[in-house]
């Protein structure tokens, strides 16, 4: 690969202080003198400001045809009257040519190109190397020191698999230093999430014979596992071990669950249906939607919504297909349609971060000449189906569903609250399948002068605080002005019962509840890595995920709008943006946490100054009420010395809860 062939010259960048007539001359010249060659190209305007990028066969010919010709009031033509300056590189082959497009349509964000947001993070479930491997959730760069799965759509997919594994075949989650150091076993043995390695509970036999047995099933060889676990089930049997035998039982009905669960019946799939993205593409509205399928191991894993930026700009330069088509043997007028457009973009861009399987089924035809230089870069061989039958024709038609009620729902949801809870969503790279039902828990630590530690809950949920959830805890028996500590007591005592009930045998594969109450999709913590640290050690010993818990730090000069989050599962600090609306929405919950906190500090203190807090146990009498009762009659005092009629004038207070309130001040 070359350096830029074209050198714009002195000056070229500002292009202000040439005339456009002057300026079309040199960009003229610059074409002329361009290579027949394969490369990729950029258009830059006045500002500086990256316009364009685009490759091609042969740059000559390709560049040249923006040119050639008036396009009148068009959108291409007003990119082209826009053009001050161009860069070009040229390349050995088209695959070429195709990696370095879109590694700079990422990096440079180009105004008239589809940009999808970049993916790397997408989520594996890991088999952790060890004598007693543990299976986690992870996010980043494989290596061959460990044994990967994936990748899955999204978190809660391997959330899914994870607590699968945890129930059919007892794999130990905890870290190895969690491992190195225990005496005894943990509250996962007990409910039968773990065989307890750890305390020398199973043979390495057995364990890594389960370890086997998880590999395969992931595989997709979960018949096999099941028919191979019948035969151990019957040994243990006929050998009268029915405990164990009971527990090869529990195995194989939690995996006939998940079986029956999937819409897809394993034995009726080919070898090449075992691992296929189906993709499917719908535009409306100016704006568009990718839906991506996977199947991995014969398993739907289900689908993920993508929303690219700039469908409206680029769209409008659909007709440049036809430019695009000048150094092939199509005719001069074979448009490409914006839903290709869209979809091969896409593919472009995604694939060249996330290993592509060997099938893909769209929902519109893509260029043949794509999926060749996506191959030699991937080196992985790529078939594609965009008219599919039988099976694979099933999963395109509940991928274009998913795709259709994506997009409206997008639509609907666009300059509302909502947009700030998918903003969120995409920035910390979640996949929610219900964003009405996203749930996020805040937690904040107030004390005043290391006494009297309080901690508030505020909860978010369908695009609104839930004040009617909001809790608040009295900490007690730590160090006084240990934030630390209180955070480890609040959270404790918000998900020990939780975490004990998602654990338990008969419990659902998700969705838990404890009188109404069920784990958040995300935990706010408002503190940096020390309390990010406090909380990733609470979940690490309930058995929760570590990928809920996110910490606001507060940035630079503790100044609005320069917060970063952190996170306990491991990966790096991010800084959302000053007016990202990400930003806005998660400023908005630690703040409302902040202040409910304070203000039950405030009655705490009240409550010693006028003795309210024999109010305080009335049931009914909530803040609110509390505080009309103490304005309107100067106090507890006067509250105690009121008749039941005279406390009944208060505005909220009925009668029945006016005698209420008598009785227990008298």
């Amino acid at each position: 690969m070359s350096e830029p062939h074209a050198d714009p010259g002195p000056g070229a960048g500002t292009g202000a202080e040439a005339s456009p007539d002057t300026t079309r001359e040199r960009l003229l010249a610059e074409v002329a003198a361009l290579p027949s060659l394969p490369g990729v190209y950029r258009y830059f305007d006045a500002q500086d400001q990256v316009l364009y990028v685009g490759k091609a066969r042969n740059l000559k010919k390709r560049v040249t045809s923006y040119f050639q010709k008036d396009h009148g009031g068009t959108r291409i033509g007003v990119m082209v009257g826009r053009i001050a300056r161009l860069e070009t590189t040229v390349v050995r082959t088209e695959a070429e040519a195709l990696l370095l497009e879109n590694n700079l349509i990422k990096a440079l964000n180009p105004k008239f190109n589809i940009l999808f947001r970049d993916d790397k993070s997408y989520p594996y479930l890991k088999l952790v190397s060890h004598p007693f491997p543990r299976v986690a959730y992870y996010r980043g760069a494989v290596d061959r020191k460990h044994t990967y799965f994936g990748p899955y759509p999204g978190a809660w997919a391997v959330k899914e698999t994870i607590l699968l594994l945890q129930k059919a075949f007892r794999l130990r989650t905890c870290e190895d230093t969690v491992f190195a150091n225990r005496s005894r076993p943990c509250l996962l043995y007990q409910i039968r999430r773990c065989s307890g390695p750890c305390v020398g509970l199973i043979s390495p036999v057995d364990y890594a014979r389960d370890v086997g047995n998880a590999e395969r099933f992931l595989r997709g060889d979960a018949e096999e596992v099941i028919g191979t676990l019948q035969v151990q089930m019957m040994s243990y049997a006929d050998a009268l071990e029915f405990e164990r035998a009971a527990e090869v039982r529990n195995q194989i009905t939690a995996l006939s669950r998940v079986l029956h669960q999937q819409s897809v019946e394993e034995s009726s799939l080919s070898a090449r249906d075992r691992d296929v993205d189906i993709l499917a593409v719908r535009v409306q509205g100016g704006r568009a939607c990718v839906n991506l399928a996977m199947v991995r191991g014969g398993r739907h894993l289900g689908d993920r919504a993508y929303f690219p930026a700039h469908v409206e700009d680029a769209a409008a330069l659909s007709g440049a297909t036809a430019l695009e088509s000048a150094d092939t043997a199509e005719p001069v007028d074979a448009a490409v349609s914006v839903d290709q457009q869209v979809l091969e973009a896409f593919i472009a861009q995604h694939y060249l971060g996330v290993a592509p399987p060997p099938a893909l089924v769209l929902s519109h035809a893509v260029d043949v000449r794509l999926l060749e230089a996506l191959a030699e870069q991937t080196g992985v061989r790529i078939s594609a189906q965009h008219q599919p039958r039988e099976q694979r024709r099933v999963w395109l038609e509940m991928a274009e569903k998913g795709a259709d009620i994506a997009l409206a729902r997008l639509l609907a949801e666009e300059g509302s609250q909502r947009e700030r809870t998918r903003a969120l969503i995409d920035a910390l790279d979640l996949a929610v399948p219900d964003l009405d039902a996203f749930r996020i828990e805040c937690f904040d630590i107030s004390h005043t002068a290391g006494e009297s530690t309080l901690a508030s809950c505020v909860v978010y949920q369908n695009h609104a605080m839930r004040n009617n959830e909001y809790r608040r805890y009295n900490i007690e028996g730590i160090t006084g002005g240990d934030d630390y500590a209180a955070m480890r007591q609040v959270l404790q005592r918000r998900y020990a019962k939780l975490a004990e009930a998602q654990a338990a045998p008969d419990a659902p594969l998700a969705g838990t509840t404890v009188r109404g109450q069920r784990l958040p999709d995300l935990v706010l913590v408002d503190g940096g890595r020390g309390q990010v640290s406090m909380a990733r050690e609470v979940f690490s010993e309930l058995g929760l995920d570590l990928a809920l818990i996110v910490g606001v730090e507060k940035g630079e000069g503790r100044k609005v709008g320069l917060e970063e989050l952190v996170f306990a599962d491991g990966r790096e600090k991010v800084y959302l943006g000053r007016d990202s609306a990400a930003l806005m929405l998660v400023a908005q919950i630690r703040d409302e946490a902040h202040r409910f906190a304070i203000t039950g500090m405030r009655a705490r203190r009240a409550s010693v100054r006028t003795g309210s807090s024999r109010l305080e146990d009335i049931a009914g009498v909530g803040p609110k009420k509390r505080a009309r009762l103490l304005q309107r009659f100067g106090g507890v005092r006067g509250v105690t010395a009121a008749s039941v009629d005279e406390l009944a004038t208060v505005d909220g207070i009925s009668h029945e809860l006016a005698e209420a309130i008598y009785r227990a001040l008298h």
